[in-house]
């Protein structure tokens, strides 16, 4: 017989917090939500755990002592640990938003929070997390373009690209929606969880990035703009 849902093992949390009494007033609250959680109170206790207990997704507080929540979620990426991360700071400014979700968290929460919210985007990292563990999608291809979604590969023939987290997941949403047109609200809320504005460049600059990337040996033109509207990837006529 399958286990139902309410049968498995609770998830294992892992919190990330200086601050005593924000730290174990969070793991009291996720306890209660029956989560098994472990605390760590710097980036290096944080790291460490992340190695020793492989949890199932990171509550991160970006500033802590010894090592900051930005260099841990750059560590644990450049490991190729696609642990959740859910980062947790007092900035709010758009730029710091940028800065976190640029070094490889999943999305942001700025303090202080409404605690309903922060369990409401727990669930959807870890939903997007089973899915994806679930479901490895295939190879996506465009034209010469081919992209490994399960590895996070990207070639054009034979010559492999290197791109950072952001600019691979702004080109796989372009990839699985190659010949459709996304708005930049709709790039934005995907790929930032954040819509910065109509005046925002933030977009427009990774669209560069791509571009620079992808037509470094002359190549063909993939990602096409498509003017007041927004960005799409298909092969020129």
């Amino acid at each position: 017989m399958n286990a139902s849902a309410n049968d498995r093992a609770p998830a294992h949390l892992l919190v990330a917090e200086d601050d005593r009494a924000v730290r174990e007033s969070l793991v009291r609250a996720l306890e209660l939500e029956g989560y098994r959680v472990t605390a760590a109170s710097n980036g290096a206790e944080c790291l460490d755990a992340v190695a020793r207990d492989e949890p199932a997704a990171l509550l991160l507080d970006v500033s802590m002592p010894l090592v900051d929540g930005l260099t841990v979620c750059r560590v644990v990426r450049s490991e190729g640990n696609r642990l959740p991360i859910l980062m947790l700071t007092a900035r709010t400014e758009t730029s710091d938003r940028v800065a976190g979700l640029d070094v490889g968290a999943d999305d942001y929460l700025p303090k202080p929070y409404d605690l309903d919210e922060l369990l409401a985007r727990l669930r959807a990292l870890l939903r997007r997390a089973e899915y994806a563990g679930e479901d490895v999608a295939a190879t996506l291809d465009v034209g010469d373009l081919r992209l490994d979604p399960a590895a996070r590969r990207v070639f054009r023939g034979e010559r492999e690209i290197d791109l950072s987290k952001t600019e691979f997941d702004l080109l796989e949403l372009l990839v699985e929606n190659q010949g459709i047109v996304l708005d930049h609200t709709t790039i934005y809320e995907r790929i930032w969880n954040y819509d910065f504005g109509p005046d925002s460049k933030n977009l427009a600059v990774y669209i560069g990035y791509l571009r620079r990337k992808t037509e470094a040996e002359g190549e063909q033109r993939l990602v096409q703009t498509v003017r007041g509207v927004g960005y799409t990837v298909r092969t020129p006529l």
